[in-house]
């Protein structure tokens, strides 16, 4: 008998790459995206209402069947067979080589060597939090059986998260809590690699057999990463993960490039990303925001850049040539995007990854779009998909892989929020978006004191093991997250005080306050006032800046919960002076009771955690020059 476009034959986990975030919550959480452009949620949502404790993202995977053609026919749930899912988180940050820049840069050479961290502790497993794989089935399932608690890092049990089922069957995976801390009571001294600490992000495979009809099928795995909180959580970076992880499919030759680029879906949604970071960064709002310069995401905007016509193909081209291109523009900090790269420092150096490019796929699209080239699809009426029930089951796996990647960063791999430069590497997928699991029973060997550049082809980048992507990652997070900041140095006299910037869309700069937007929103107040308001923007990290580096990044190890989340709420009604839509800073308020983050002397000796940032190359880069 033939078989039917509906029989399925596979099954697969979607997304391909879920993302957890941590979050200080005891028991309140929430679903990360699983659709790119979800509907703002409500004031307040990201905290627990009174205690202001950020909620956990969580991460839901859902199993799709696929028939003989490839395509999905449709989601299996409990309802439909057996589940039974398997999760293995870890956190190996702290066994693993120090972050000094991305090794598969050519600046790289020019870089300090990458020592083990924790070089004089003998024992590597115990600075390993690894406790092991949990496995789950049915229905609305949760409970202790289910925490990745037992794990211990220098002898300390952490908790590295826990696993539940949805009333579907499908699965829930949360991460930590946020807790950072070192065995030996010491400060973080440094923006990346501090020894003694550890923190509670992770990440590791997610695997699956459905018991579907007499048959037990073993789903294609997926992978789970539990990362930092977004602070933004409504905003894109120019360049997501996403459309890095795409790009570089597209050049390994396992995804198919689209011929044309759509307005709507490629070439609007850049113009749309520069706009919206007007709520994260003041000099991004200066030049694109609402009234700014090139406000290139505003619906009259699109709408006119949305025509191919001939007579606008100067004005297409103009815009097209504003975008950075590295080998022209080197260490300028002028073209867009407006972000540091890989190989920042201060001062910028003359090297093409001194600041960050979109994508090869994402120019190419530019240059089509300037060209004429290109589905002007653009409707100014289009509402995307509010959930993912609202596209048809084929096209759902999809979307849920991308939408997951489409709120992660590629900007800076300084190492960066989420996921870092291995990220890159073809080897480390099974398919697009898909990353290769190791061996089943082999355990990873060892890779000696120093990380030198011929591991660049070798086992590291091949399956990978349970904590295999985070441990790339800053020790703990809260020292990254609160030395990223923009305008460093020479750049706020030659740029401006809000520019260059690393990673506004997790981790904002300059914010709209709360007191500002009420101002905004009073029309009773003269204009001249409510115009002020808007246009002011405080810093971001204000509530933990007590003038040091070394403060910042203790203070917010101490208590991220503080910082501000900024949300979209909604702008004046049928007033032409104001957006429709407005982001805004929302604090938690902090109980009395609380203690104080910790607020070293200004001139203590260990504030050298910037300075270490910023001078990843203290021999220079001439070095490059005779390698």
């Amino acid at each position: 008998m033939a078989a039917k476009a509906s029989d399925i034959v596979s099954v697969a986990i979607h997304p391909s790459i879920g993302v957890c975030r941590v979050g200080n919550s005891a028991d309140e959480y929430f679903l990360g995206p699983e659709v790119t452009d979800p509907p703002p949620a409500p004031p307040g949502f990201y905290r627990e209402k009174g205690s202001g404790a950020v909620k956990r993202q969580g991460a839901r995977f859902r199993i799709y069947g696929y028939n003989a053609a490839g395509t999905a026919v449709k989601e299996i749930t409990a309802a439909d067979g057996e589940i039974t899912w398997t999760v293995h988180l870890a956190n190996k940050k702290a066994a693993w080589f120090q972050f000094q820049v991305a090794q598969d840069i050519p600046e790289a050479a020019a870089a300090p060597t990458m020592y083990l961290r924790n070089a004089t502790i003998g024992d590597r497993a115990a600075l390993a939090i690894d406790p092991g794989p949990r496995r789950i089935e049915g229905a609305g399932k949760s409970g202790r059986d289910y925490a990745f608690d037992s794990g211990r890092f220098m002898g300390k049990q952490v908790y590295l998260g826990e696993l539940r089922t949805d009333e579907a069957g499908r699965l829930i995976v949360l991460g930590g809590h946020g807790k950072s801390a070192s065995y030996t009571g010491s400060m973080a001294v440094t923006f990346a690699n501090n020894d003694g600490w550890h923190d509670d992000t992770a990440d590791g495979p997610v695997t699956a057999t459905v018991r579907l009809g007499g048959r037990t099928l073993t789903a294609l795995p997926a992978w789970v990463v539990v990362a930092p909180p977004n602070f933004a959580p409504d905003q894109k970076s120019v360049r997501t993960l996403w459309d890095l992880l795409r790009d570089g499919a597209i050049a390994a030759g396992t995804l198919k490039a689209p011929v044309r680029p759509s307005f709507r879906d490629d070439i609007a949604p850049i113009f749309q990303r520069l706009s919206a970071l007007q709520w994260v960064n003041a000099g991004y709002a200066a030049m694109f925001g609402f009234g700014g310069t090139a406000e290139l995401g505003g619906a009259a905007s699109l709408q006119r850049l949305g025509r191919p016509s001939p007579d606008e193909s100067a004005m297409r081209a103009a815009i097209v040539m504003q975008f950075r291109v590295a080998a022209r523009d080197l260490g300028s900090p002028v073209p867009w995007p407006y972000h540091y790269g890989d190989a920042m420092a201060v001062p910028a150096p003359s090297t093409p990854n001194a600041f960050t490019t979109l994508t090869p796929t994402q120019m190419r699209f530019l240059n089509q779009w300037a060209a004429g080239d290109f589905t002007a699809d653009y409707d100014p009426g289009w509402t995307p998909p509010a959930k993912i029930e609202d596209l048809p089951v084929a096209a759902q796996p999809d979307m849920l892989d991308r939408a997951a990647l489409d709120f992660c960063l590629a900007d800076a791999f300084h190492p960066g929020c989420e996921m870092t430069w291995p990220m890159r590497s073809a080897s480390i997928y099974m398919a697009p978006f898909r990353i290769l699991h190791a061996a089943a029973g082999h355990p990873e060997p060892s890779y000696g004191l120093v990380f030198t550049s011929d591991m660049l082809t070798g086992p590291i980048f091949a399956g990978q093991y349970p904590g295999g992507l985070t441990r790339w990652m800053a020790v703990p997070w809260q020292t990254d997250t609160a030395s990223c900041r923009s305008a460093y140095g020479t750049a706020q006299q030659t740029f401006g005080p809000y520019l260059p910037t690393f990673w506004p869309a997790r981790v904002p700069n300059d914010v709209l306050t709360e007191a500002d937007y009420e101002i905004v929103m009073d029309k009773s107040k003269p204009l001249h006032e409510r115009r002020e308001a808007f246009g002011r923007r405080l810093k971001w990290n204000r509530v933990i800046d007590n003038g040091t580096s070394f403060g910042r990044i203790n203070n917010l190890a101490a208590d991220f919960a503080q910082m501000g989340i900024v949300e979209t709420r909604a702008g004046p009604a049928d007033d032409p002076d104001f957006p429709a839509r407005i982001g805004v800073e929302d604090v938690a308020p902090k109980p009395a009771s609380q203690p104080m983050p910790v607020t070293p002397n200004a001139a203590d000796p260990h504030d050298a955690s910037e300075a270490a940032k910023l001078n990843r190359f203290p021999h220079g880069l001439a070095i490059l020059a005779r390698l």
